[in-house]
């Protein structure tokens, strides 16, 4: 397999693998959860949504061909009004996310050594997608970080649950590691 087909496939479960994240937070938490946040000046779910939704259309539209940051892009605004109901949240996350797998969708061996173009700065194809990928994961940490806050205890765990390593590892690998 060739690096660039490589890449982007990897690039791309690293995405969903993101995505996924999101949306079973989503499963766990209520209309009132989305739009709570820690304190005045931090950020609800909603707003983190509508943020990461603004910057993904930004980024992935005409990705190969426009810079990054586009004119029509007011990110100040993305930080006010989130949508208020769990589906027009949920609607909004993934047009951002078609956005941007459409997107991989186009890169090819004939175009993976393009330049792209953010913030007027040249960026390799996989710099750019790298600065995304490390972006949208830190939001989406936010994200599951204020789920489970407001959860509390009857947060279902989206990994291995604390203190659940050595069950895992004996499903795993049959037998707990640490032995």
């Amino acid at each position: 397999m060739k690096f660039a087909q490589n890449y982007i496939e990897r690039a791309r479960f690293e995405f969903e693998r993101y995505k996924t994240l999101g949306d079973r937070t989503f499963e766990h938490i209520s209309e009132d959860d989305l739009q709570w946040a820690y304190a005045a000046t931090d950020n609800s779910i909603a707003v983190i949504v509508k943020h990461m939704v603004g910057n993904m259309r930004s980024r992935w539209t005409n990705f190969l061909t426009e810079d990054g940051e586009k004119k029509w892009r007011f990110r100040k605004k993305e930080f006010t009004l989130p949508p208020v109901s769990k589906s027009e949240t949920i609607v909004l996350w993934n047009s951002g996310w078609d956005c941007l797998f459409h997107a991989l969708d186009l890169v090819s061996e004939s175009n993976f050594n393009q330049k792209i173009k953010i913030r007027n700065e040249e960026h390799t194809l996989v710099e750019a997608i790298n600065r995304q990928l490390a972006h949208y994961a830190n939001h989406v940490g936010q994200i599951v970080l204020l789920g489970k806050m407001r959860k509390g205890k009857d947060w279902i765990s989206l990994s291995i649950p604390k203190g659940g390593s050595v069950s895992f590892n004996k499903e795993k690998f049959g037998s707990d590691l640490n032995e």
